[in-house]
């Protein structure tokens, strides 16, 4: 059976036009003779994740343990994922491509509803492992946050995260305001070209950055909950559970030509 990633794929290219998505989004303009291509989504519809797309991690992580327990659709179009309490453990979930989809370079966008309860934040990032490798910078490597939510006010946390977590470590953070962030929904985005990436919270741009030098491989898509009973986000035991935050949907656009249809970016060689 084709996945829908490659049904999407051999559609364009046998001329069909791209799915008519609700709402659309907004997009980074392009040069004459550019567009942007839509090369995988999900709208998270029906009952049921997508196991073609996603894969869900099951283990400790942090101070809790992701779970499938706490994935779901809701039948209304959103990706749900909870944390809650059993038995004084905490459990929560990441959803990812590994394996599944994975991508350099290209408009990377979730329009999604926040947590309300303290102890936990809700991400949306790319990754890969060679993240651990060291030199090279972030090019053979990055972990790209393009969203992480710790704060229950108009806070949003952007970070690069290369070399490893260890001594030689090194990361770059920005951190934006959204005076209206923690109501409704709103669209978190990354702009990654091989020279720049730039961050987009409802369209606009919050972030434009070249550190780390760029990551010049595949990484994949991972949506995740984290837990913890103190820093930045708070103590999960003072928070009324559960608590959850739902995704409507990601999108994946790439750069090509007008004409050809072939990408307009090619990874850079890495020095050896």
């Amino acid at each position: 059976m084709l996945s829908a990633w490659w049904m999407l794929m051999l559609g364009l290219w046998a001329g069909q036009p791209e799915p008519k998505l609700q709402p659309p989004d907004l997009l980074p303009p392009v040069p004459a003779g550019q567009k942007w291509r839509l090369i995988w989504h999900d709208e998270f519809e029906g009952r049921q994740l997508d196991r073609t797309k996603w894969d869900i991690p099951e283990g400790p992580r942090r101070d809790a343990f992701w779970t499938a327990r706490a994935v779901q659709l809701n039948g209304k179009g959103h990706l749900v994922i909870r944390v809650f309490e059993e038995a004084g453990k905490y459990y929560d979930a990441c959803v990812r491509t590994r394996g599944k989809f994975e991508h350099t370079f290209g408009f990377y966008v979730a329009r999604i509803q926040l947590q309300r309860q303290p102890g936990h934040w809700s991400a949306f990032w790319l990754y890969t492992d060679s993240v651990n490798k060291i030199g090279n910078e972030g090019r053979d490597g990055t972990e790209i946050d393009i969203m992480e939510k710790p704060w229950l006010d108009e806070r949003v946390n952007h970070a690069l995260h290369w070399d490893g977590y260890g001594k030689h470590h090194r990361s770059a953070v920005r951190v934006s305001k959204v005076p209206d962030i923690m109501e409704g929904f709103h669209t978190f985005a990354l702009d990654w070209r091989p020279e720049e990436y730039v961050f987009y919270i409802d369209g606009k741009e919050v972030w434009r950055t070249r550190a780390g030098g760029i990551c010049q491989v595949p990484l994949y898509i991972k949506l995740s909950d984290e837990v913890a009973f103190g820093g930045w986000a708070g103590d999960i035991r003072k928070a009324r559970l559960p608590d959850q935050f739902l995704v409507d949907y990601v999108r994946v656009y790439e750069l090509v030509d007008a004409q050809t249809g072939q990408p307009v970016y090619k990874p850079q060689p890495l020095s050896p």
